[in-house]
């Protein structure tokens, strides 16, 4: 089975099963605070392209889009709903909509903004490009507490492009040598279980 055939299936078989699921978590953010149902933002996606990620919505809606693409620590800008969806992973949920669309995989290098892909080195850039991103790979396992290690971080940006970003870079070029369907099998189950332990 292709890689796209399955990413499809199972974005497909997702949406339709989860779809009760969805419809509470869009109403509880409607519910909790004023603004869309649905985060969207500038993602850089295979070969280079553009695209618009679907996210729930996790912090307060700022149409001015001001503020930092990180989040560090207990950000003042997350909903008290968006505590509970980010700590869980349901936030992510809507990406399904992406992976069906064709634009992201279950499983590729998580797609960056593209003020931080302006800092991928030139030695790797096209290599992580050169696959759809996903919505989980093996950095977003082992960065699952990523914002609490930014907070500790005198400058959390700087950290972020000088030593987070190029081990997520490594760990993605890894996966684009190794990426197969039963790889990306191993990894959703990884995936899970660290949702479930976390």
């Amino acid at each position: 089975m292709s890689k796209r055939l399955f990413d499809w299936l199972l974005a497909s078989v997702g949406l339709l099963l989860l779809s009760p699921a969805l419809l509470l978590v869009a109403l509880a953010i409607k519910l909790d605070s004023p603004g869309p149902v649905f985060f969207r933002q500038e993602r850089v996606g295979r070969f280079g392209q553009p695209f618009h990620i679907h996210k729930f919505r996790t912090m307060r809606h700022d149409p001015r889009g001001a503020g930092p693409q990180i989040t560090v620590g207990l950000d003042r800008r997350i909903t008290r709903i968006g505590h509970a969806l980010r700590a869980s992973k349901l936030d992510e949920l809507p990406q399904l909509i992406d992976v069906w669309l064709g634009r992201m995989s279950l499983v590729g290098p998580r797609p960056e903004v593209p003020r931080y892909v302006a800092h991928y080195p030139a030695s790797v850039r096209d290599k992580v490009l050169s696959v759809r991103p996903g919505i989980t790979d093996i950095a977003s396992i082992e960065y699952r507490d990523e914002s609490s290690v930014l907070a500790r971080a005198s400058d959390p940006e700087h950290a972020y492009i000088h030593e987070i970003l190029p081990h997520k870079l490594e760990l993605a070029s890894r996966y684009v040598d190794q990426a197969s369907v039963w790889t990306d099998i191993r990894l959703i189950v990884r995936t899970l279980v660290a949702i479930v332990k976390g």
